[in-house]
């Protein structure tokens, strides 16, 4: 009698909306039976053996899943007692760790956390149970990652057999800002026509490669190395029913296949980035990607691009700046599609964008469109079968949707408002917008270059815009809030007439733990500007905060006018303006005191660039409010602007609300008879303790501090004088 063959196992690959296609073709490839799409996934059918195949070498698929339990789940106490019903023992060591993931739709089960709370309960209270010792949690590389699937009170639990997303191949060493998903890139690539270009002996170009990820992938592919060989870390590698001979039978045939295929790999990857660190970046993750040899990137703007020597015919692809990621506006696109007709006519082209306007822009015909979603973002990428010469189309300026429209009105008006301030007041830094209209949540900050400044980023002009957004409720969905900057973005680049690399753009995104501003650029560059007497160093694009707060100007120049012959101290010194202020008003001595040596030393450039140095201006590195316990000089002016909390490794922990009274004393200490504090902070839940006012004189002056440029936001900060009784 033979033994009867072992039922096949069931399977699914989660995947981006918009994959799901491509997956299905990618998995019957893989000798997965029984294929049926989902929405953002797909189940298959097969052995232990087709999970680990999936898992090595799915170029698309973002987990692979093996469920292992299907019950009802209509509330908590029915999912703890299903989820307790499974022998957990099978999958996991009583001293091991593990992770849950829940994903809810539609589920009388409303909040995913505490869902993969009680399921670990239900699972470690069995382990506790049995033998007195339970698994521990690890959420980063568990032994086991458990996923739970509720829809409409059906819930699947599920062994995640990859551990961690699967577009996180290993080879990625460095990256730019808005990186494609490695997945995405090569659903891009798959649908512009990557296979035909290899069997054509054609080459590929991507003229805006930033950190080189369609450009990897498609090597790789070329080489058939599997996306997964270089990752060191599977959900299955010490799960319970983990068949070690197979998987280290597959990695060894997926060795040998990459070793002849880089062996066989041409130089036919070309990319291209205005950016000199973008390039620098691609090279880096192409030599630990293994494909370096077969990559040629340079520094080259898109109207610059022609086809590599010798090369006739080939696939341009390319993910170009789009929406609030990079803000790129109508030039970028006109100048792609201008390049294309010029030198690459005959060739095919794909284009990823999630914004109509600017694809138009290319004046391209595009055969087809695909719907694809980079994160929770909407895209569509253009497929061009054949390029056509043709008359490049002249400059026209961008026409502006109706709600851009009406932020660009506002903007127009903000600026014929202020306009008589500014020239009165000499004003060349100022916030023209902040959320005027509410549904376009950020503020605009415009800063003029200092007409000498022989280190201004770019010598076309003297003009930069600062965006910061602001977080956009729950309620408002992501899609939405993505539009409205946009939006406000070609709006505010219009009015003011300044192309995308002159607007500084610090933007929100949203994920566990809350909203969190996006990663800023990296770009090291300064620009002068004036204030009053002074000139100052800010940086618009490295941080969150430029260097100078546009809200306590009215402040400087208080004690700029306050400051001659006067011994100066300013607290929490940041980037030193005050001190500048103080110094050109002709104080006898400034001290500036941080506990950031980043900021003394910006501080020091910017005492140095209006001739300020030596003994009467000294910078400290310290924690201010032991430094001022200890400290035994005098000061006749004191500028105290402290953070809202600190929490920095080389200090005790700073809490303004709660410490606000400690440091007043002690700055009182520090006064001169006669001499004045002032003191501000921007923490819009402040309140200055009553016990200051029974010990020294106290007069709260905000509404004099607020500049007209931030009469719409009275709460930016508050303001204190206070002097000796």
């Amino acid at each position: 009698m033979t033994d009867m063959p072992a039922a096949p196992l069931r399977f699914f690959a989660t995947c981006a909306k918009g994959l799901e296609y491509l997956l299905v073709d990618e998995l019957r490839d893989l000798g997965a039976l029984d294929v049926r799409e989902a929405l953002a996934g797909v189940a298959f059918e097969g052995t232990l053996e087709t999970g680990y195949r999936a898992c090595l070498w799915s170029r698309l698929a973002s987990r692979v899943l093996l469920p292992i339990h299907t019950f009802d789940a209509p509330d908590d106490a029915s999912l703890y007692a299903a989820v307790s019903a499974v022998d957990w023992w099978q999958h996991l060591e009583s001293d091991g760790t593990l992770a849950v993931d829940a994903n809810l739709f539609a589920s009388g089960l409303t909040h995913a956390r505490y869902v993969e709370q009680r399921v670990k309960d239900a699972i470690v209270d069995q382990f506790r149970a049995r033998q007195g010792e339970r698994p521990s949690v690890d959420t980063m590389q568990p032994d086991v990652r458990i996923n739970l699937s509720v829809r409409r009170d059906k819930a699947t639990l599920s062994i995640d057999l990859s551990g961690d997303s699967l577009h996180r191949r290993g080879w990625r060493v460095e990256q730019v800002a808005a990186p494609l998903k490695e997945t995405l890139a090569c659903a891009v690539l798959l649908r512009a026509g990557l296979q035909q270009m290899l069997a054509d002996g054609g080459v590929l170009v991507d003229p805006v490669c930033g950190s080189g990820t369609l450009l990897i992938e498609a090597a790789r592919y070329a080489a058939d190395i599997a996306p997964g060989l270089q990752r060191d870390y599977f959900g299955f590698q010490r799960w319970g029913g983990h068949d070690p001979e197979v998987w280290q039978r597959l990695r060894s045939e997926a060795r040998e296949r990459a070793e002849r295929g880089v062996a066989a790999l041409t130089p036919r990857f070309f990319g291209f980035d205005i950016d000199p660190d973008a390039v620098r970046v691609t090279l880096r993750n192409a030599e630990s990607a293994g494909v370096a040899a077969a990559l040629h990137v340079e520094t080259r703007a898109v109207a610059d691009l022609a086809p590599p020597p010798g090369a006739s015919a080939g696939l341009v692809v390319c993910n170009p700046p789009y929406d609030e990621r990079l803000a790129a506006d109508a030039t970028l696109y006109r100048e792609l599609g201008a390049a294309l007709k010029r030198g690459f006519a005959g060739w095919h082209a794909a284009v990823l964008s999630a914004d109509a306007q600017l694809t138009r822009a290319l004046g391209l015909s595009a055969a087809k469109r695909y719907t694809l979603y980079n994160g929770a973002l909407k895209c569509e990428l253009l497929r061009i079968d054949r390029i056509e010469p043709g008359r490049v189309a002249t400059h026209t300026p961008q026409v502006l949707s109706d709600n851009a429209q009406m932020v660009a009105n506002r903007l127009r008006k903000n600026l014929r408002t202020l306009k008589s301030w500014r020239e009165r007041e000499g004003v060349t830094c100022y916030r023209v917008y902040d959320a005027d209209l509410p549904e376009y949540a950020a503020a605009i900050d415009v800063y003029r270059g200092a007409p000498d400044a022989d280190d201004a980023l770019d010598p076309r002009g003297d003009l930069w815009l600062h965006v910061q957004e602001y977080q956009a409720p729950a309620s408002i969905p992501e899609e939405t809030a993505r539009q409205r900057l946009q939006d406000l973005l070609l709006a505010a680049m219009q009015v003011f007439e300044l192309p995308r690399d002159r607007v500084a753009i610090k933007t929100r995104q949203r994920g566990k733990g809350g909203s969190k501003y996006a990663r800023s650029e990296r770009r090291g560059e300064f620009l002068r500007v004036r204030e009053g007497a002074a000139t100052l160093r800010v940086n618009l694009f490295d941080h969150l905060d430029t260097g100078l707060f546009l809200d306590h100007r009215p402040l400087r120049a208080r004690i700029a006018a306050e400051a001659r012959d006067r011994r100066v101290l300013n607290l929490f010194c940041y980037t030193g303006a005050v001190s500048v202020q103080a110094g050109v008003g002709g104080a006898a001595t400034t001290t500036s005191v941080d506990l950031s040596a980043s900021y003394l030393e910006w501080a020091a450039s910017n005492l140095a660039l209006n001739g300020l140095g030596g003994r009467e201006h000294r910078l400290v590195q310290a924690d201010v409010l032991p430094w001022l316990r200890a400290e035994r000089g005098e000061y006749d002016l004191i500028f105290c602007d402290p953070p809202t909390f600190s929490n920095s490794a080389r200090a005790a922990d700073f809490d303004l609300q709660r410490e606000h009274v400690d440091l007043i004393r002690a700055c009182m200490a520090r006064l001169s008879f006669g001499g004045l504090l002032l003191f501000s902070n921007n923490f819009r839940r402040f309140r200055l303790d009553p016990v200051l006012g029974d010990e020294f004189a106290v007069v709260e002056i905000t509404p004099k501090t607020i500049p007209p440029d931030f009469s719409r936001n009275p709460r930016i900060h508050g303001a204190w004088e206070i002097r000796a009784r």
